[in-house]
């Protein structure tokens, strides 16, 4: 499993919380059903992925790397 740091603000973050707690879901699960239900609905419109594949290896633009000033 992976971690990772995520900001976001504080009204969203409270908007998540309480729409995890009405699905009776913790903040974690939430997101993870939220991203997967958001990729689910992606893919079959993407057409450069193999068989509708909502995972790449290529990154989305750039090499990842943020360019140093």
């Amino acid at each position: 499993m992976v971690k990772f740091t995520l900001r976001i603000p504080d009204d969203f973050h409270a908007r998540l919380t309480a729409q995890a707690s009405d699905d009776r879901r913790s903040l974690n699960s939430e997101l993870l059903y939220l991203l997967e239900a958001g990729l689910t609905a992606v893919a079959p419109e993407t057409p450069d992925r193999p068989d509708g594949d909502s995972a790449t290896s290529t990154p989305l633009r750039g090499s990842g790397h943020s360019p140093r000033p």
